[in-house]
């Protein structure tokens, strides 16, 4: 590397260390860390499919097998979906529609010690999918295109939740 990269590379990386930067799921040496918090999240039995949809997919990248530390926090989650809006492609009534599902969901993180809301939010996704008027297809797509906005959803709130816990 030339000398005058050096000169203008260092100063740069000093920089970046000075500036409080550090990764979000990253350790410190004395603390679990992110992954720790989110270990001790416990996310109660859901109410619709939506919300279990988003609970399997929290379950799976918050506490994944082997990590459950002992519940300090309760995440709490209400979701709906919602036909949003038809995208037609031509005035030909044999050709697939284009439709958007709008997700929605909100969360409370409660501190289970004093039983305070800690952290809130709301969420959504917007996916879409074919309306081929095939019922069982049409029926099957629309499963699908709410199980991606439950995933969607789902890792959102876990980037949010790991957001606080970084703080």
């Amino acid at each position: 590397m030339k000398p005058w990269r050096i000169l203008v590379v260092l100063p740069l990386l000093l920089l970046l260390g000075a500036c409080g930067f550090r990764p979000l799921y990253g350790t410190d040496g004395v603390s679990s860390g992110v992954a720790g918090d989110l270990a001790s999240v416990a996310i109660p039995e859901p109410k619709s499919r939506l919300d279990q949809l988003i609970r399997n997919e929290l379950l799976s990248t918050m506490r994944p097998a082997g990590t459950a530390a002992p519940d300090r926090y309760r995440l709490d989650i209400a979701a709906n979906a919602v036909d949003d809006r038809s995208i037609e492609n031509s005035s030909d009534a044999r050709q697939a529609r284009r439709l958007t599902i709008r997700v929605i969901a909100s969360f409370q993180l409660k501190d289970l010690s004093g039983g305070k809301v800690v952290y809130k939010g709301t969420t959504f996704s917007n996916v879409s999918y074919d309306d081929v008027q095939q019922s069982f297809s049409d029926m099957q797509a629309r499963t699908n295109a709410i199980e991606r906005g439950a995933r969607e959803i789902a890792l959102d709130i876990r980037t949010r939740v790991a957001a606080y816990f970084s703080r």
